[in-house]
C-alpha cells in the first residue's frame, strides 16, 4: 500500500489546526489511511493508504481534503476547470502536440501555476507526489509521467514532439554534460531506470518552449535549467504525458487540487491534437471528463442494513466530497475532478457508509451458526497431495494473477480463454491464470542452479472463459506437477500418472493429442469416467526456450473437481 511522508507545519497548515495522535488515529480512516508513525523530534507525521484506486489521496494535500471536507459537509469547489461545455480561458498558453509525437506516448497535456512560492515543505510535497503518482498509478512511468517547471523561462506554446535519440541532446537534470537521448539512456541513472519505456521507438518524447529550449526527454528526465524547481520560484508549469489521455487529465487533475490546496493559482493550459482526440482537437486542461453515476437508495439500504432517507443519502456523500442529488429513489452523484474510481454502484454505496459514519453503525451478533469442517474438495485435494509428496514431489504456492507474457507469449496458446483484468494496477497481474503449468514452469526457469532432477507440484484454482456458464467463465481445482533434467522423457512421467490414479482409486485411459505446449506426438489427455480430466507430456522445446529453461523438462495437469466427481 502507498505510504506517505509529511512534516506538521505543511499537514496541519492543510488542517486548520494540530491534531494529536489519537485524533489522527481516529479520523485517518474516513481517507482510507492510518498513522504509520509520528517523529516528534523531526516533526515527521507517516501516513500509510490502504486503497489503491485513490491516488487523489497519496499527498498530504488530499488525505487533509478528505478530512475538512468530512467535518464540514461541504463539498470543495474547485472554479480552473474546463468541459465540453464550459471552456476556461488559457490566456494564450498553449501545448501542442506534433504529428511526430510518438504513437506509444501520444498525449501531453499540463497547466500552469502562480502566486504562491515555494517552500521546502511545498517542494518536497511535490516532488513525493510526482513519485507516488508516477510510480504507482502510472506504474513506474509507463502509463504516466510527469515534469513540474520553472514557468519564468519557459516561452509558449510548449511543443511536445518524436526526437531523433541521436542528434537530439541538451543536458539532463543531475548532470553537467550534455548528452544526447540515446546516451542518456545509457549513462543517466534516470535513463537506465526508465529509458527502456520508450527505447524501441523510432523517435523518443521531446518537450521543449517554442525557442527550443528543453524542458525534458519524458518519462525520462528535466532539463537542468528549465526543470529544476528551487525553494522561492513562484511560477510553475506541470506536465504529464502517457498513453491513455484520461489517465494523463487525471493525474493534472490531481495536482492542480493539491497544489490550489498549497496555495496557487491554477492557470489553464489549452492542449493541442492534431490527430484529434476521445474529446476533440483541443481542450483546456485542468480539464473535468467524469460523468455522473447513479444507484439507487433501495440498493444502499439493503447493502448497508439501514434504513437511508434521501437527506441521509446526500449528507453522506457531501462528507466524502461528492455532491449528489436524490429524485425518485435515485441518488446521481457528480464525481470530484480528481476522482475516477467509481466503477460500480457499489463504490457509491461504499462512500454513503464511511460519510454516514462508520460509527453508527451498530454491531450485531451472528443469528445462524455452523459446525467448521473440511469440504470434499478440500479433503480429496489433501489426499492427492499425499501421494504426490509420497512421490518425491516439492508442494509450491503460488499467485492467480500474472501477466499475458506468463500465460499466453510464454506457453505458446493463442489466449482464447484467458480472462484479462478489465483495470490492472500493474501488467504483472492482469489475468488469471487458464492453467498451474505457468507458475511452475517460471519456478523451473530461476532453479537453473539446484542439483537435478526438480520434482515440484502445486494443487491450486484456475479459472478461463467458458461460454456455455452463465457467468462465462469457469473456476476449477487443479493438479499440477513438474519433473526437470536429464533422461526426462513421455514414460517417466507416464509412469507416474499410472501411480498416481492407482493411489486414488481411479481409471483412465488416455488418448493422443496436439497441444502447443507439448511435443507432438509426445502428450497425452487422461479420459477418466468418459470425460477429459487432465493432459501430460513433454513440454516443447520453444517453450522450455521462452522460460530459460535449460532441461528436458515433463508436465501433467489434472481437474481435481472432475476427478472427485
Amino acid at each position: 500500500m502507498p505510504k506517505i511522508e509529511t512534516t506538521e507545519q505543511l499537514f496541519y497548515g492543510f488542517l486548520g489546526r494540530p491534531y494529536s495522535d489519537a485524533e489522527l488515529e481516529d479520523i485517518f480512516p474516513v481517507a482510507k489511511a492510518e498513522l504509520d508513525g509520528h517523529d516528534t523530534a523531526e516533526k515527521v507525521i507517516k501516513i500509510e493508504l490502504n486503497d489503491t484506486n485513490r491516488p487523489d489521496l497519496w499527498s498530504a494535500a488530499g488525505v487533509a481534503r478528505a478530512l475538512n471536507v468530512y467535518k464540514s459537509g461541504k463539498p470543495v469547489k474547485y472554479d480552473f476547470f474546463s468541459s465540453a461545455t464550459c471552456e476556461k480561458d488559457s490566456g494564450g498558453r498553449r501545448v501542442v502536440i506534433e504529428k511526430s509525437a510518438p504513437s506509444i506516448r501520444p498525449y501531453s497535456v499540463g497547466f500552469a501555476a502562480s502566486g504562491h512560492k515555494v517552500t521546502e515543505d511545498d517542494l518536497l510535497a511535490l516532488i513525493q507526489s510526482q513519485e507516488k503518482i508516477c510510480g504507482n498509478f502510472g506504474r513506474k512511468r509507463r502509463t504516466i509521467a510527469m515534469g513540474i517547471y520553472r514557468s519564468d523561462l519557459i516561452k509558449y506554446p510548449v511543443h511536445y514532439s518524436g526526437a531523433d535519440p541521436d542528434k537530439t541532446a541538451f543536458q539532463p537534470l543531475g548532470m553537467d554534460e550534455v548528452l544526447t537521448l540515446r546516451e542518456i539512456n545509457e549513462k543517466h541513472p534516470k535513463g537506465r531506470e526508465y529509458g527502456y519505456i520508450v527505447a524501441s521507438s523510432p523517435v523518443f518524447p521531446y518537450l521543449s518552449d517554442d525557442a527550443g529550449d528543453t524542458l525534458s526527454y519524458p518519462p525520462v528526465i528535466n532539463s537542468a535549467r528549465i526543470g529544476a524547481v528551487e525553494i522561492g520560484d513562484e511560477n510553475l508549469f506541470l506536465e504529464c504525458s502517457g498513453p491513455n489521455l484520461r489517465d494523463v487529465l487525471l493525474s493534472c487533475s490531481i495536482m492542480a487540487c493539491d497544489m490550489a490546496d498549497m496555495g496557487f493559482t491554477i492557470l489553464p493550459i489549452k492542449a493541442e491534437f492534431p490527430n484529434g482526440s476521445e474529446f476533440g482537437d483541443s481542450i483546456t486542461v485542468p480539464y473535468y471528463f467524469q460523468e455522473p453515476v447513479s444507484c439507487t437508495v433501495a440498493e444502499a439500504s439493503k447493502t448497508l442494513g439501514l434504513d437511508f432517507t434521501d437527506e441521509e443519502v446526500k449528507e453522506a456523500l457531501a462528507r466524502m466530497d461528492v455532491p449528489a442529488e436524490v429524485k425518485d429513489g435515485v441518488v446521481t452523484i457528480t464525481v470530484p475532478p480528481y476522482r475516477n474510481d467509481f466503477l460500480n454502484t457499489v463504490d457509491i454505496v461504499e462512500d454513503i457508509m464511511i460519510g454516514h459514519g462508520l460509527e453508527k453503525f451498530t454491531p450485531t451478533g451472528l443469528e445462524d451458526f455452523t459446525i467448521g469442517r473440511i469440504s470434499p474438495a478440500e479433503e480429496f485435494g489433501r489426499k492427492c497431495k499425499d501421494v504426490l509428496v509420497g512421490l518425491g514431489f516439492q508442494e509450491m504456492i503460488y499467485n492467480y494473477l500474472g501477466s499475458s507474457v506468463e500465460y499466453i507469449d510464454k506457453m505458446h496458446t493463442d489466449g482464447s480463454r484467458c480472462i484479462h483484468i478489465a483495470n490492472p494496477m500493474s501488467e504483472n497481474f492482469e489475468a488469471v491464470r487458464p492453467s498451474i503449468l505457468p507458475s511452475l514452469l517460471e519456478s523451473e526457469a530461476v532453479s537453473g542452479n539446484a542439483a537435478y532432477p526438480h520434482n515440484i507440484f502445486e494443487i491450486g484454482k484456475v479459472a478461463f472463459l467458458e461460454p456455455s456458464d452463465n457467468s462465462g467463465t469457469v473456476t476449477r481445482n487443479n493438479l499440477g506437477w513438474l519433473s526437470s533434467g536429464i533422461g526426462m522423457g513421455y514414460n517417466s512421467i507416464s509412469s507416474v500418472v499410472s501411480t498416481f490414479m492407482y493411489f486414488i482409486r481411479k481409471e483412465y485411459t488416455l488418448e493422443a493429442v496436439e497441444d502447443p505446449r507439448f511435443i507432438s506426438g509426445r502428450a497425452a489427455a487422461v479420459i477418466s469416467g468418459g470425460k477429459k480430466v487432465g493432459i501430460f507430456g513433454e513440454i516443447h522445446p520453444a517453450v522450455l526456450e521462452s522460460w530459460g529453461c535449460s532441461m528436458p523438462t515433463v508436465c501433467c495437469e489434472l481437474d481435481l473437481d472432475s476427478l472427485r466427481g
